[in-house]
Protein backbone atom coordinates (compact mmCIF):
# COMPACT_ATOMS: atom_id res chain seq x y z
CA UNK A 1 0.00 0.00 0.00
CA UNK A 2 1.65 3.50 -0.95
CA UNK A 3 1.77 5.74 2.01
CA UNK A 4 1.35 9.96 0.97
CA UNK A 5 2.48 12.07 3.85
CA UNK A 6 -0.52 14.02 5.25
CA UNK A 7 -0.43 17.36 3.31
CA UNK A 8 -0.78 14.89 0.43
CA UNK A 9 -3.70 12.82 2.32
CA UNK A 10 -5.55 15.26 2.62
CA UNK A 11 -5.23 16.61 -1.11
CA UNK A 12 -6.16 13.03 -1.78
CA UNK A 13 -9.16 13.24 0.17
CA UNK A 14 -10.48 16.18 -1.50
CA UNK A 15 -9.88 15.18 -4.82
CA UNK A 16 -12.02 12.19 -3.96
CA UNK A 17 -14.83 13.80 -2.45
CA UNK A 18 -15.26 15.06 -6.45
CA UNK A 19 -16.53 11.38 -6.53
CA UNK A 20 -19.43 11.97 -4.59
CA UNK A 21 -21.46 13.04 -7.38
CA UNK A 22 -20.59 10.03 -9.06
CA UNK A 23 -20.80 7.50 -5.75
CA UNK A 24 -23.46 5.28 -8.19
CA UNK A 25 -20.93 4.97 -10.68
CA UNK A 26 -17.83 4.32 -8.34
CA UNK A 27 -19.65 1.82 -5.99
CA UNK A 28 -20.17 -0.34 -9.21
CA UNK A 29 -16.39 0.33 -10.19
CA UNK A 30 -15.30 -0.60 -6.34
CA UNK A 31 -17.63 -3.62 -6.72
CA UNK A 32 -15.90 -4.42 -10.51
CA UNK A 33 -12.60 -4.03 -8.11
CA UNK A 34 -13.66 -6.33 -5.96
CA UNK A 35 -14.45 -9.16 -8.12
CA UNK A 36 -11.51 -8.65 -10.41
CA UNK A 37 -9.08 -9.05 -7.24
CA UNK A 38 -11.95 -12.04 -5.55
CA UNK A 39 -10.83 -14.15 -8.63
CA UNK A 40 -6.93 -13.88 -7.69
CA UNK A 41 -7.67 -15.47 -4.82
CA UNK A 42 -10.55 -18.26 -5.98
CA UNK A 43 -8.00 -19.02 -8.52
CA UNK A 44 -5.48 -20.49 -5.90
CA UNK A 45 -8.28 -22.25 -3.69
CA UNK A 46 -8.69 -23.67 -7.21
CA UNK A 47 -5.14 -24.56 -7.55
CA UNK A 48 -5.64 -26.83 -4.17
CA UNK A 49 -8.99 -28.49 -4.51
CA UNK A 50 -7.68 -29.01 -8.12
CA UNK A 51 -4.22 -30.86 -7.16
CA UNK A 52 -5.92 -32.10 -3.78
CA UNK A 53 -9.22 -33.62 -4.64
CA UNK A 54 -9.03 -33.86 -8.56
CA UNK A 55 -5.51 -35.78 -9.12
CA UNK A 56 -4.97 -36.82 -5.30
CA UNK A 57 -8.13 -38.45 -4.45
CA UNK A 58 -9.60 -38.64 -8.51
CA UNK A 59 -13.13 -37.20 -6.42
CA UNK A 60 -15.21 -37.63 -9.92
CA UNK A 61 -17.42 -34.77 -9.52
CA UNK A 62 -14.83 -32.51 -9.01
CA UNK A 63 -13.18 -33.61 -12.32
CA UNK A 64 -16.63 -32.69 -14.27
CA UNK A 65 -17.11 -29.53 -12.23
CA UNK A 66 -13.42 -27.98 -12.18
CA UNK A 67 -13.10 -27.09 -15.74
CA UNK A 68 -16.61 -25.28 -15.50
CA UNK A 69 -15.76 -23.68 -12.22
CA UNK A 70 -12.66 -22.03 -13.94
CA UNK A 71 -14.82 -20.74 -16.91
CA UNK A 72 -16.32 -19.19 -13.78
CA UNK A 73 -13.60 -17.18 -12.65
CA UNK A 74 -11.97 -15.92 -15.81
CA UNK A 75 -16.29 -14.43 -17.09
CA UNK A 76 -16.30 -12.81 -12.87
CA UNK A 77 -12.45 -11.53 -13.88
CA UNK A 78 -13.98 -10.21 -17.24
CA UNK A 79 -17.02 -8.37 -15.95
CA UNK A 80 -15.28 -6.83 -13.13
CA UNK A 81 -12.37 -5.52 -15.24
CA UNK A 82 -14.90 -4.15 -17.51
CA UNK A 83 -17.19 -2.53 -14.44
CA UNK A 84 -13.89 -1.04 -12.75
CA UNK A 85 -12.31 0.20 -15.84
CA UNK A 86 -15.34 1.74 -17.71
CA UNK A 87 -16.87 3.46 -14.60
CA UNK A 88 -13.81 4.58 -13.23
CA UNK A 89 -13.41 6.46 -16.39
CA UNK A 90 -16.82 7.87 -15.79
CA UNK A 91 -16.37 9.16 -13.02
CA UNK A 92 -12.57 10.23 -13.38
CA UNK A 93 -14.23 12.35 -16.51
CA UNK A 94 -17.10 13.78 -14.88
CA UNK A 95 -14.26 14.50 -11.72
CA UNK A 96 -12.05 16.50 -14.02
CA UNK A 97 -15.20 18.47 -16.09
CA UNK A 98 -16.07 19.76 -12.50
CA UNK A 99 -12.29 20.77 -11.79
CA UNK A 100 -12.03 22.86 -15.05
CA UNK A 101 -15.18 24.33 -14.89
CA UNK A 102 -13.88 25.51 -11.12
CA UNK A 103 -10.50 25.96 -12.16
CA UNK A 104 -12.21 28.44 -15.42
CA UNK A 105 -14.88 29.79 -13.29
CA UNK A 106 -11.92 31.31 -10.69
CA UNK A 107 -10.04 32.82 -13.64
CA UNK A 108 -12.97 34.50 -14.69
CA UNK A 109 -13.45 35.91 -10.93
CA UNK A 110 -9.77 36.70 -10.37
CA UNK A 111 -8.63 40.00 -10.02
CA UNK A 112 -6.84 41.73 -12.42
CA UNK A 113 -3.68 41.82 -10.24
CA UNK A 114 -3.94 38.03 -10.06
CA UNK A 115 -3.17 38.26 -13.65
CA UNK A 116 -0.46 40.67 -13.25
CA UNK A 117 2.09 37.76 -11.23
CA UNK A 118 0.97 34.57 -12.90
CA UNK A 119 1.48 34.44 -16.78
CA UNK A 120 -1.22 32.82 -19.27
CA UNK A 121 0.82 30.05 -19.77
CA UNK A 122 0.69 28.98 -16.19
CA UNK A 123 -2.93 29.06 -16.11
CA UNK A 124 -3.73 27.27 -19.26
CA UNK A 125 -0.84 24.43 -18.22
CA UNK A 126 -2.95 24.13 -15.02
CA UNK A 127 -6.17 23.60 -16.77
CA UNK A 128 -4.84 21.19 -19.23
CA UNK A 129 -1.97 19.25 -18.03
CA UNK A 130 -2.75 19.45 -14.44
CA UNK A 131 -6.07 18.11 -14.45
CA UNK A 132 -4.90 15.09 -17.01
CA UNK A 133 -2.81 14.10 -13.91
CA UNK A 134 -5.44 14.59 -11.99
CA UNK A 135 -7.19 12.31 -14.16
CA UNK A 136 -4.70 9.54 -13.71
CA UNK A 137 -4.73 9.77 -10.06
CA UNK A 138 -8.26 9.17 -10.39
CA UNK A 139 -8.80 6.17 -12.71
CA UNK A 140 -5.59 4.50 -13.15
CA UNK A 141 -4.24 5.40 -9.39
CA UNK A 142 -8.00 4.23 -8.24
CA UNK A 143 -8.06 1.23 -10.23
CA UNK A 144 -4.46 -0.36 -8.79
CA UNK A 145 -4.44 1.12 -5.38
CA UNK A 146 -8.09 -0.64 -4.36
CA UNK A 147 -8.26 -3.28 -6.65
CA UNK A 148 -4.75 -4.36 -6.49
CA UNK A 149 -4.99 -3.80 -1.91
CA UNK A 150 -8.53 -6.42 -2.54
CA UNK A 151 -6.21 -8.42 -4.35
CA UNK A 152 -3.33 -9.05 -1.55
CA UNK A 153 -5.94 -9.08 1.41
CA UNK A 154 -7.84 -11.85 -0.38
CA UNK A 155 -4.48 -14.21 -1.36
CA UNK A 156 -3.01 -13.06 2.27
CA UNK A 157 -6.51 -14.17 3.65
CA UNK A 158 -6.51 -17.51 1.80
CA UNK A 159 -2.58 -17.59 3.05
CA UNK A 160 -3.06 -17.56 6.64
CA UNK A 161 -6.62 -20.19 5.89
CA UNK A 162 -3.69 -22.48 4.56
CA UNK A 163 -0.85 -21.89 7.34
CA UNK A 164 -0.63 -19.46 9.54
CA UNK A 165 2.93 -20.23 10.31
CA UNK A 166 4.08 -19.83 6.48
CA UNK A 167 2.23 -16.17 6.60
CA UNK A 168 3.85 -14.74 9.68
CA UNK A 169 7.22 -16.14 7.74
CA UNK A 170 6.35 -13.85 4.79
CA UNK A 171 5.20 -10.99 6.74
CA UNK A 172 9.04 -11.06 8.23
CA UNK A 173 9.84 -8.52 5.15
CA UNK A 174 6.94 -6.42 5.72
CA UNK A 175 8.59 -3.26 7.36
CA UNK A 176 11.10 -3.23 4.85
CA UNK A 177 8.48 -2.99 2.34
CA UNK A 178 7.28 -0.16 4.05
CA UNK A 179 10.52 1.87 4.25
CA UNK A 180 11.72 1.31 0.28
CA UNK A 181 7.76 2.88 -0.49
CA UNK A 182 7.97 5.75 2.06
CA UNK A 183 11.56 6.63 0.43
CA UNK A 184 10.00 6.33 -3.41
CA UNK A 185 7.09 8.89 -2.20
CA UNK A 186 9.19 11.36 -1.25
CA UNK A 187 11.36 11.15 -4.25
CA UNK A 188 8.55 11.38 -6.46
CA UNK A 189 6.55 13.87 -5.01
CA UNK A 190 9.57 16.17 -5.12
CA UNK A 191 9.97 15.28 -8.99
CA UNK A 192 6.40 15.69 -9.73
CA UNK A 193 6.29 19.48 -8.68
CA UNK A 194 9.41 19.77 -10.99
CA UNK A 195 7.61 18.37 -14.16
CA UNK A 196 4.61 20.58 -13.61
CA UNK A 197 6.32 23.64 -13.02
CA UNK A 198 8.40 23.06 -16.61
CA UNK A 199 4.99 22.33 -18.25
CA UNK A 200 4.33 25.47 -17.44
CA UNK A 201 7.09 27.33 -18.28
CA UNK A 202 7.18 25.62 -21.89
CA UNK A 203 3.75 26.52 -22.15
CA UNK A 204 4.28 29.41 -21.60
CA UNK A 205 7.37 30.49 -23.66
CA UNK A 206 5.31 28.84 -26.45
CA UNK A 207 2.44 30.93 -26.09
CA UNK A 208 4.60 34.41 -25.38
CA UNK A 209 6.20 33.27 -29.11
CA UNK A 210 3.05 32.68 -30.63
CA UNK A 211 1.20 35.66 -29.32
CA UNK A 212 4.47 38.14 -30.10
CA UNK A 213 5.86 36.23 -33.43
CA UNK A 214 5.62 39.15 -35.64
CA UNK A 215 8.01 41.32 -32.78
CA UNK A 216 9.88 38.10 -32.95
CA UNK A 217 10.72 38.23 -36.65
CA UNK A 218 11.23 41.84 -37.24
CA UNK A 219 13.97 41.79 -34.31
CA UNK A 220 15.17 38.78 -34.79
CA UNK A 221 14.48 37.29 -31.90
CA UNK A 222 14.67 33.57 -33.20
CA UNK A 223 17.69 32.62 -31.17
CA UNK A 224 16.89 34.28 -28.00
CA UNK A 225 13.49 32.50 -27.93
CA UNK A 226 14.68 28.99 -29.27
CA UNK A 227 17.50 29.33 -26.52
CA UNK A 228 14.58 30.14 -23.83
CA UNK A 229 12.37 27.17 -24.84
CA UNK A 230 15.33 24.90 -24.67
CA UNK A 231 16.25 25.47 -21.64
CA UNK A 232 13.02 24.89 -20.55
CA UNK A 233 12.43 21.79 -22.77
CA UNK A 234 15.76 20.15 -21.18
CA UNK A 235 14.52 20.67 -17.52
CA UNK A 236 11.51 18.48 -18.74
CA UNK A 237 13.70 16.27 -20.41
CA UNK A 238 15.80 15.74 -17.13
CA UNK A 239 13.33 15.58 -14.67
CA UNK A 240 11.36 13.05 -17.25
CA UNK A 241 14.25 11.11 -17.45
CA UNK A 242 14.88 11.36 -13.16
CA UNK A 243 10.70 10.08 -13.09
CA UNK A 244 11.82 6.99 -15.31
CA UNK A 245 14.75 5.91 -13.15
CA UNK A 246 12.69 6.12 -10.03
CA UNK A 247 10.07 4.37 -11.12
CA UNK A 248 12.25 1.46 -12.85
CA UNK A 249 14.30 1.21 -10.18
CA UNK A 250 11.74 0.40 -7.35
CA UNK A 251 9.97 -1.78 -9.39
CA UNK A 252 13.02 -4.23 -9.24
CA UNK A 253 13.87 -3.89 -5.39
CA UNK A 254 10.61 -4.51 -4.44
CA UNK A 255 10.45 -8.07 -6.84
CA UNK A 256 13.56 -8.48 -4.90
CA UNK A 257 12.04 -8.53 -1.44
CA UNK A 258 9.56 -10.50 -2.26
CA UNK A 259 11.71 -13.33 -4.14
CA UNK A 260 13.62 -13.02 -0.67
CA UNK A 261 10.03 -13.83 0.86
CA UNK A 262 9.63 -16.74 -1.19
CA UNK A 263 12.47 -18.21 -0.97
CA UNK A 264 12.19 -17.96 3.58
CA UNK A 265 8.44 -19.53 2.59
CA UNK A 266 10.06 -22.55 0.08
CA UNK A 267 12.74 -23.40 3.22
CA UNK A 268 10.05 -23.42 5.98
CA UNK A 269 7.51 -25.26 3.59
CA UNK A 270 10.20 -27.54 2.82
CA UNK A 271 10.74 -28.46 6.88
CA UNK A 272 7.33 -28.69 7.47
CA UNK A 273 6.40 -31.18 4.48
CA UNK A 274 4.53 -34.22 6.59
CA UNK A 275 2.18 -31.05 7.58
CA UNK A 276 1.57 -29.34 4.25
CA UNK A 277 -0.32 -31.20 1.52
CA UNK A 278 0.87 -31.11 -1.70
CA UNK A 279 -2.65 -28.84 -2.92
CA UNK A 280 -2.14 -26.69 0.13
CA UNK A 281 1.80 -25.76 -0.21
CA UNK A 282 1.05 -25.02 -4.30
CA UNK A 283 -2.18 -23.49 -3.65
CA UNK A 284 0.36 -21.37 -1.15
CA UNK A 285 3.11 -21.18 -3.75
CA UNK A 286 0.51 -19.96 -6.14
CA UNK A 287 -1.05 -17.22 -3.66
CA UNK A 288 2.54 -15.81 -3.34
CA UNK A 289 3.33 -15.47 -6.83
CA UNK A 290 -0.05 -14.18 -8.00
CA UNK A 291 0.98 -11.49 -5.14
CA UNK A 292 3.73 -10.47 -6.57
CA UNK A 293 2.57 -8.97 -9.69
CA UNK A 294 -0.63 -5.94 -7.16
CA UNK A 295 2.22 -5.76 -5.14
CA UNK A 296 4.78 -4.59 -8.24
CA UNK A 297 2.30 -2.51 -9.42
CA UNK A 298 1.36 -0.70 -5.92
CA UNK A 299 4.90 0.52 -5.65
CA UNK A 300 4.24 2.04 -9.45
CA UNK A 301 1.52 3.45 -8.45
CA UNK A 302 3.38 6.01 -5.85
CA UNK A 303 4.25 7.85 -9.16
CA UNK A 304 0.45 8.33 -9.78
CA UNK A 305 -0.92 9.19 -6.82
CA UNK A 306 1.93 11.61 -6.06
CA UNK A 307 1.52 13.46 -9.97
CA UNK A 308 -2.01 13.41 -8.89
CA UNK A 309 -1.43 14.95 -5.67
CA UNK A 310 1.33 17.25 -7.14
CA UNK A 311 -1.28 18.24 -9.91
CA UNK A 312 -4.27 18.53 -7.01
CA UNK A 313 -2.21 21.11 -5.20
CA UNK A 314 -1.53 23.11 -8.37
CA UNK A 315 -5.92 23.13 -9.13
CA UNK A 316 -6.99 23.83 -5.53
CA UNK A 317 -4.23 26.89 -5.33
CA UNK A 318 -6.12 28.23 -8.67
CA UNK A 319 -9.89 27.17 -7.01
CA UNK A 320 -8.89 28.27 -3.46
CA UNK A 321 -7.36 31.96 -5.11
CA UNK A 322 -8.37 35.26 -4.61
CA UNK A 323 -11.82 36.50 -6.21
CA UNK A 324 -13.74 39.09 -7.02
CA UNK A 325 -17.30 39.31 -4.90
CA UNK A 326 -19.42 40.39 -7.98
CA UNK A 327 -22.72 39.92 -5.99
CA UNK A 328 -21.79 41.58 -2.42
CA UNK A 329 -22.53 45.06 -1.92
CA UNK A 330 -25.24 47.58 -2.51
CA UNK A 331 -27.24 47.01 -5.72
CA UNK A 332 -27.54 49.56 -8.22
CA UNK A 333 -30.08 49.15 -10.93
CA UNK A 334 -29.22 52.62 -13.61
CA UNK A 335 -26.79 55.31 -12.51
CA UNK A 336 -26.93 58.74 -13.43
CA UNK A 337 -23.29 58.83 -14.06
CA UNK A 338 -22.01 61.27 -11.70
CA UNK A 339 -18.23 60.02 -10.84
CA UNK A 340 -15.49 61.39 -8.28
CA UNK A 341 -12.56 60.90 -7.14
CA UNK A 342 -11.72 62.06 -3.69
CA UNK A 343 -8.09 62.12 -2.51
CA UNK A 344 -7.10 58.73 -4.67
CA UNK A 345 -3.88 57.92 -4.42
CA UNK A 346 -2.59 54.09 -5.98
CA UNK A 347 0.41 51.67 -5.62
CA UNK A 348 1.00 48.35 -7.57
CA UNK A 349 3.64 47.91 -5.26
CA UNK A 350 3.90 49.88 -2.19
CA UNK A 351 7.75 49.65 -2.22
CA UNK A 352 8.14 51.02 -5.51
CA UNK A 353 6.15 54.11 -4.72
CA UNK A 354 2.53 55.49 -5.77
CA UNK A 355 1.31 55.69 -9.04
CA UNK A 356 -1.10 58.16 -8.33
CA UNK A 357 -0.85 60.96 -5.55
CA UNK A 358 -4.01 62.54 -4.19
CA UNK A 359 -6.41 62.38 -7.93
CA UNK A 360 -9.52 64.70 -6.79
CA UNK A 361 -11.91 65.46 -9.80
CA UNK A 362 -15.76 65.31 -10.22
CA UNK A 363 -17.25 64.29 -13.29
CA UNK A 364 -20.81 65.53 -13.70
CA UNK A 365 -23.71 63.30 -15.40
CA UNK A 366 -23.21 63.84 -19.66
CA UNK A 367 -19.55 65.56 -18.93
CA UNK A 368 -16.56 64.44 -21.32
CA UNK A 369 -13.47 64.90 -19.18
CA UNK A 370 -10.49 64.19 -20.74
CA UNK A 371 -6.55 62.92 -19.00
CA UNK A 372 -4.10 63.66 -20.48
CA UNK A 373 0.06 63.42 -19.87
CA UNK A 374 3.21 61.78 -20.95
CA UNK A 375 3.19 57.98 -20.88
CA UNK A 376 3.87 56.88 -17.16
CA UNK A 377 1.84 59.68 -15.83
CA UNK A 378 -1.08 57.56 -14.23
CA UNK A 379 -3.53 58.33 -16.97
CA UNK A 380 -5.10 54.41 -17.85
CA UNK A 381 -4.19 53.68 -14.15
CA UNK A 382 -6.72 56.03 -12.94
CA UNK A 383 -9.15 55.31 -15.50
CA UNK A 384 -8.77 51.24 -14.06
CA UNK A 385 -9.90 52.14 -11.25
CA UNK A 386 -13.09 52.96 -11.60
CA UNK A 387 -14.31 49.83 -12.57
CA UNK A 388 -12.41 48.37 -10.18
CA UNK A 389 -10.00 46.60 -11.94
CA UNK A 390 -7.49 47.55 -8.87
CA UNK A 391 -8.93 49.43 -5.63
CA UNK A 392 -7.09 52.42 -4.72
CA UNK A 393 -4.44 52.24 -1.61
CA UNK A 394 -5.96 55.28 -0.39
CA UNK A 395 -9.02 57.55 -1.36
CA UNK A 396 -12.04 56.98 -2.73
CA UNK A 397 -14.31 56.88 -5.75
CA UNK A 398 -18.12 57.55 -6.25
CA UNK A 399 -20.27 57.19 -8.58
CA UNK A 400 -23.70 58.83 -7.91
CA UNK A 401 -22.51 59.87 -4.16
CA UNK A 402 -22.02 56.58 -3.63
CA UNK A 403 -18.47 54.71 -2.67
CA UNK A 404 -17.89 52.17 -6.08
CA UNK A 405 -16.53 49.49 -3.19
CA UNK A 406 -19.65 49.61 -1.57
CA UNK A 407 -21.61 48.67 -4.62
CA UNK A 408 -22.19 45.19 -5.92
CA UNK A 409 -19.15 44.83 -8.58
CA UNK A 410 -21.60 43.06 -11.12
CA UNK A 411 -24.11 45.95 -10.99
CA UNK A 412 -20.98 48.46 -10.74
CA UNK A 413 -19.48 47.50 -13.99
CA UNK A 414 -23.03 46.94 -15.50
CA UNK A 415 -22.95 51.08 -15.64
CA UNK A 416 -19.82 51.24 -17.41
CA UNK A 417 -18.58 51.08 -21.13
CA UNK A 418 -15.12 50.27 -22.00
CA UNK A 419 -12.84 50.71 -25.00
CA UNK A 420 -8.99 50.26 -24.30
CA UNK A 421 -6.21 50.67 -26.36
CA UNK A 422 -5.18 47.07 -26.76
CA UNK A 423 -8.28 45.62 -28.58
CA UNK A 424 -9.43 42.33 -27.74
CA UNK A 425 -11.95 40.45 -30.37
CA UNK A 426 -13.34 36.66 -29.45
CA UNK A 427 -12.83 34.08 -32.28
CA UNK A 428 -16.50 34.74 -33.58
CA UNK A 429 -18.64 36.69 -35.31
CA UNK A 430 -18.85 40.37 -36.51
CA UNK A 431 -22.25 40.45 -34.61
CA UNK A 432 -21.47 38.62 -31.79
CA UNK A 433 -18.06 40.70 -31.12
CA UNK A 434 -20.23 43.29 -31.22
CA UNK A 435 -23.41 41.95 -29.02
CA UNK A 436 -20.35 40.66 -26.66
CA UNK A 437 -21.85 40.53 -22.99
CA UNK A 438 -25.59 41.10 -23.92
CA UNK A 439 -27.85 39.59 -21.97
CA UNK A 440 -30.34 37.69 -24.11
CA UNK A 441 -31.13 38.17 -28.48
CA UNK A 442 -29.76 41.36 -29.50
CA UNK A 443 -32.30 43.00 -32.21
CA UNK A 444 -30.10 43.22 -35.67
CA UNK A 445 -31.38 46.93 -36.15
CA UNK A 446 -29.39 47.97 -32.75
CA UNK A 447 -25.85 45.65 -33.89
CA UNK A 448 -26.79 47.85 -37.09
CA UNK A 449 -27.44 51.18 -35.54
CA UNK A 450 -24.19 50.87 -33.25
CA UNK A 451 -21.97 49.61 -36.29
CA UNK A 452 -23.12 52.56 -38.15
CA UNK A 453 -22.25 54.92 -35.00
CA UNK A 454 -18.74 53.63 -34.53
CA UNK A 455 -18.62 54.23 -38.30
CA UNK A 456 -17.97 50.16 -38.82
CA UNK A 457 -20.95 49.63 -41.23
CA UNK A 458 -19.24 50.31 -44.60
CA UNK A 459 -16.59 47.78 -44.18
CA UNK A 460 -18.74 45.39 -42.27
CA UNK A 461 -20.87 45.14 -45.46
CA UNK A 462 -18.32 44.62 -47.82
CA UNK A 463 -17.17 41.13 -45.60
CA UNK A 464 -18.03 38.01 -47.22
CA UNK A 465 -21.04 37.32 -45.09
CA UNK A 466 -21.14 40.98 -43.51
CA UNK A 467 -22.60 40.82 -40.01
CA UNK A 468 -21.96 36.93 -39.78
CA UNK A 469 -18.42 36.99 -41.01
CA UNK A 470 -15.57 35.14 -38.31
CA UNK A 471 -12.98 37.51 -37.27
CA UNK A 472 -10.34 35.09 -36.48
CA UNK A 473 -8.06 34.71 -33.09
CA UNK A 474 -8.24 37.93 -31.91
CA UNK A 475 -9.34 39.53 -35.01
CA UNK A 476 -6.54 38.60 -37.12
CA UNK A 477 -8.49 38.78 -40.15
CA UNK A 478 -9.48 42.27 -39.91
CA UNK A 479 -7.28 45.83 -39.83
CA UNK A 480 -5.99 47.40 -36.87
CA UNK A 481 -8.56 49.96 -37.34
CA UNK A 482 -11.36 47.50 -38.04
CA UNK A 483 -10.66 45.72 -35.09
CA UNK A 484 -10.72 48.88 -32.90
CA UNK A 485 -14.17 50.05 -34.54
CA UNK A 486 -15.70 47.01 -33.75
CA UNK A 487 -14.45 47.36 -30.03
CA UNK A 488 -15.98 50.88 -29.98
CA UNK A 489 -19.46 49.85 -31.48
CA UNK A 490 -19.61 46.96 -28.75
CA UNK A 491 -18.94 49.83 -26.09
CA UNK A 492 -22.44 52.03 -27.88
CA UNK A 493 -24.04 48.48 -28.02
CA UNK A 494 -24.13 48.42 -24.09
CA UNK A 495 -25.42 52.19 -23.50
CA UNK A 496 -23.85 52.62 -20.14
CA UNK A 497 -24.15 55.62 -18.44
CA UNK A 498 -20.40 55.70 -18.07
CA UNK A 499 -17.77 55.18 -20.84
CA UNK A 500 -14.25 55.02 -20.76
CA UNK A 501 -12.62 55.44 -24.50
CA UNK A 502 -8.51 54.17 -23.02
CA UNK A 503 -7.03 55.26 -26.58
CA UNK A 504 -9.89 54.07 -28.35
CA UNK A 505 -8.99 55.86 -31.47
CA UNK A 506 -4.88 55.20 -31.65
CA UNK A 507 -5.42 52.50 -34.17
CA UNK A 508 -7.74 54.51 -36.48
CA UNK A 509 -6.93 56.38 -39.78
CA UNK A 510 -7.21 60.46 -39.96
CA UNK A 511 -9.98 59.97 -42.06
CA UNK A 512 -11.88 57.02 -40.01
CA UNK A 513 -11.31 58.70 -36.74
CA UNK A 514 -12.38 62.01 -37.99
CA UNK A 515 -15.55 59.59 -38.77
CA UNK A 516 -16.04 58.38 -35.88
CA UNK A 517 -15.34 61.11 -33.68
CA UNK A 518 -18.89 63.02 -35.15
CA UNK A 519 -20.64 60.17 -34.40
CA UNK A 520 -19.06 59.89 -30.58
CA UNK A 521 -20.00 63.30 -29.77
CA UNK A 522 -23.74 62.86 -30.73
CA UNK A 523 -23.42 59.92 -28.08
CA UNK A 524 -21.30 61.48 -25.46
CA UNK A 525 -24.13 64.27 -24.65
CA UNK A 526 -26.18 61.67 -22.68
CA UNK A 527 -22.98 59.68 -20.84
CA UNK A 528 -20.17 60.51 -18.73
CA UNK A 529 -17.25 59.91 -20.43
CA UNK A 530 -13.60 59.54 -19.23
CA UNK A 531 -11.23 59.64 -22.45
CA UNK A 532 -7.62 59.01 -22.73
CA UNK A 533 -6.02 60.12 -25.30
CA UNK A 534 -2.00 60.39 -27.14
CA UNK A 535 -4.01 62.56 -30.15
CA UNK A 536 -5.10 65.86 -28.33
CA UNK A 537 -6.68 66.70 -31.37
CA UNK A 538 -9.21 64.23 -30.45
CA UNK A 539 -10.16 66.15 -27.20
CA UNK A 540 -9.78 69.27 -27.84
CA UNK A 541 -13.95 69.83 -27.65
CA UNK A 542 -14.14 68.02 -23.98
CA UNK A 543 -16.12 69.98 -21.35
CA UNK A 544 -13.00 69.43 -19.01
CA UNK A 545 -8.96 68.33 -19.60
CA UNK A 546 -7.04 67.02 -16.94
CA UNK A 547 -3.25 66.87 -17.13
CA UNK A 548 -1.63 64.27 -15.52
CA UNK A 549 2.40 64.52 -14.39
CA UNK A 550 4.20 61.94 -12.62
CA UNK A 551 0.67 60.51 -11.12
CA UNK A 552 -0.41 64.12 -9.80
CA UNK A 553 -3.21 66.60 -11.70
CA UNK A 554 -0.82 69.72 -12.41
CA UNK A 555 -3.43 71.40 -14.73
CA UNK A 556 -7.57 71.59 -14.99
CA UNK A 557 -9.60 73.16 -17.72
CA UNK A 558 -10.88 73.66 -21.34
CA UNK A 559 -8.49 72.95 -24.62
CA UNK A 560 -8.42 77.14 -25.14
CA UNK A 561 -7.57 77.55 -21.55
CA UNK A 562 -4.81 75.81 -21.05
CA UNK A 563 -3.04 76.71 -24.45
CA UNK A 564 -3.73 80.57 -22.48
CA UNK A 565 -1.56 79.30 -19.98
CA UNK A 566 1.46 78.06 -21.65
CA UNK A 567 1.59 74.73 -19.13
CA UNK A 568 2.58 71.25 -19.71
CA UNK A 569 -0.46 70.77 -21.85
CA UNK A 570 0.21 73.86 -24.70
CA UNK A 571 3.82 72.37 -24.46
CA UNK A 572 2.19 68.96 -25.22
CA UNK A 573 0.10 70.38 -28.01
CA UNK A 574 2.89 72.00 -29.69
CA UNK A 575 5.13 69.50 -30.02
CA UNK A 576 2.24 67.08 -31.38
CA UNK A 577 1.48 70.03 -33.93
CA UNK A 578 4.97 70.18 -35.42
CA UNK A 579 4.93 66.16 -35.32
CA UNK A 580 2.18 66.45 -38.06
CA UNK A 581 3.74 69.43 -39.75
CA UNK A 582 5.30 68.60 -42.99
Amino acid sequence: MSEIPSGGLSIYRRLLSYSWGFRRQFLLAVLGMALYAATDTGFAALIKTLLDGSFVKRDPALVRWMPLALVGVLLLRGLGGYLSTYFLHFVGRGVIKRLREEMFSRILQAPIAFFDAVSSGQLISRITFDTEQVFEAATKGATLLVRDSLTILGLLAWMFWLDWRLALGFFAVAPLVALTVNYVTRLFRRVSHRIQDSMGDITHIAEETVEGIRVVKIFGGHDYERSRFEAANEQNRRMGVRWAAIQAASAPVMQFIIGVALAVIVALALHAVDEVSVGSFVSFVVAMALMMAPVQRLSKVNAVIQKGVAAGQSAFGLIDGPREGMERGRPLERAEGRVRYRDVCFAYDPDQGEVLRGISFEAAPGETVALVGRSGSGKSTLASLLPRFYDPTAGCIELDGRDVRELALRDLRRQISYVGQDTVLFNDTVAANIAYGMQGEVPFERLREAAEAAHALEFIERLPQGFDTWVGENGVLLSGGQRQRIAIARALLKDAPVLILDEATSSLDTEAERHIQAALERLLAQRTTLVIAHRLSTIERADRILVLDAGRIVESGRHAELLARGGIYAGLYRTQLHARSP
